[in-house]
Formats: structure tokens, sequence, C-alpha cells
């Protein structure tokens, strides 16, 4: 568990330290997943288990493991609950709420860090503003986001071509050109615009 410490900021430690003194705890750090940022599950043998990916910046890297911490609390405080339920959320503000510092997170993420706890969702990536922010690569020359595209321009995305046909709340609804099959998209995913 020592190297998670390497993924973290360093203001962070000690808190993470007193969140995962737990036997029945573990974490471990995987290669980037395209799903998911991380994942919290009750292994075979009865203990428990927090995954993160080894990709995310310090700051992505702490919310996602205190999100995954906060599943492990609220089962511990409430049994079988909804994932992403009022119990989650307010156990998730609740050891978020030390981190939101300039300490910890950069001034730029603290306001929109701080009004996403306020309703927490199941990923960060539903909150288009907090993603972005805790990206923080600019973005390259040949980049964007499908945010930034106007309807029916097109893009490559996984090295598919695809025509952006509507934007919804947190995703797009996209043409493949090579399949003519239509795809949601998320809004925040970096393609490389066509045209």
């Amino acid at each position: 568990m020592k190297d998670i410490y390497n993924y973290i900021p360093e203001s962070s430690h000690q808190k993470i330290r007193e969140y995962l003194d737990a036997k029945d705890l573990s974490v471990l750090i995987k290669n980037k997943r395209a799903t998911k940022h991380g994942d919290f599950r009750k292994t075979k043998n009865g203990n428990y288990l927090i995954t993160v990916n080894n990709n995310l910046n310090p700051s992505q890297f702490l919310l996602t493991l205190v999100h995954e911490i906060a599943h492990y609390k609220t089962h511990k405080l409430y049994g079988k609950v909804k994932p992403h339920g009022i119990e989650w959320k307010t156990t998730f503000k609740e050891l978020m709420l030390p981190f939101v510092r300039p300490e910890v997170y950069p001034n730029k993420i603290l306001p929109i860090l701080a009004k996403y706890l306020l309703n927490a969702k199941a990923s960060t990536d539903s909150d288009q503003h907090l993603s972005l922010a805790l990206k923080q690569e600019p973005i390259s020359s040949d980049k964007n986001y499908i945010f930034e595209l106007k309807i029916g321009y097109t893009f490559e995305f996984k090295n598919r071509k695809f025509k952006l046909l509507e934007k919804r709340r947190t995703r797009s609804l996209c043409l493949d050109l090579g399949t003519k099959k239509k795809y949601l998209i998320h809004l925040n995913s970096e393609v490389r615009p066509l045209h």
C-alpha cells in the first residue's frame, strides 16, 4: 500500500493513512482502464479491495481513492445500500472535506470541487467542469473535446471516424462513418477533429 503515496499530493498522506487504517482493506494500483478510474469490492476471502488507475494525475488519483474509500466506509456503516445513494454521498463529502484546501488541490480546482461535493455523482466525469479542471493537461493543437465541436463536425476517436449528430446532457450521439451505427460518446472525450 506504500506506493499509493507516490500518486497523491504529499499534504494528503496523513489523512489517507488514517482512512486506510483497516486490516480488512487493501489498495491496488491498476493499469489504465477505459471504463473506470477505480472501483471497490469485497474479495472472496471476505476482505475489501480498492483499485485505482495508475494514469491519473495526483488530483484525480486522490479524488478517486477517496471516492472508493467512501464506498468501503459506507458499506461498513450502513451495510447494503444504493452504491451512490445519500449514505455514500454524505460519507464521501465528509471524507473529502479535509482535502478541499489549497495545500492539497490547486486554487482553480477548489471552487469546482466544492460545488461538485454538494451533490456528488457516480463518476467525476459526469461533471464536465470538474473533469476538465482535474485533467490539467493543456489540449494539444490537434485534439479537442467533443463538447467543443459543432453539430455535423466529423472527428476521429479510437481510430474510427465519427460525425457528431446531437449533444445531450453528458453524452453526444455520434454516427460511426465506417459501420453507419450510432453511438453515445461522453462529451468530455478527447478527439481529433477532421472538419
